[in-house]
């Protein structure tokens, strides 16, 4: 029996005490308004801080698109991390960073806002992972 397991684990499957993973998520979240105010450089810098707080979140970051007015993630997680806890802290650590870089960029959100307050998220399979990192790194291009 134990052989036929090992079978039907992947390569690609993380490894923990006890347990074994795949988890990936599709992660779209946009700005209030859909207001354009990532470009200029604030995009490779907001991608950068976003980067940090996933490996503090122990979040990889597989594919990143920084949008002027929305972003996308795929990324893999541990199952014990609680994901609408983790966007919550990449959406609300990162305002406040822009925030106090970009003092000039609240006086461009009407109410002081930098994001909507929804977001989406979908399950990745091994099978789509290709395809949704493709769609993510051609964003620009459509």
């Amino acid at each position: 029996m134990e052989e036929n397991l090992e079978s039907l684990i992947k390569k690609d499957v993380t490894h923990g005490r006890g347990y074994v993973y795949s988890l990936m998520y599709h992660i779209v979240w946009c700005t209030k308004y859909r207001k354009a105010i990532f470009q200029g450089g604030i995009e490779t810098e907001l991608s950068a801080y976003l980067q940090k707080t996933a490996g503090d979140l122990q979040m990889d970051i597989l594919a990143m698109e920084v949008m002027p007015d929305h972003i996308h993630m795929l990324v893999s997680c541990k199952p014990q991390l609680r994901l609408s806890d983790a966007i919550k802290i990449l959406k609300g650590n990162s305002a406040r960073w822009l925030f106090l870089a970009h003092p000039e960029m609240k006086g461009q959100l009407w109410g002081g806002h930098l994001w909507n307050p929804s977001y989406f998220v979908v399950t990745v399979s091994d099978r789509s992972q290709e395809q949704i990192t493709r769609y993510i790194e051609t964003q620009k291009q459509r």
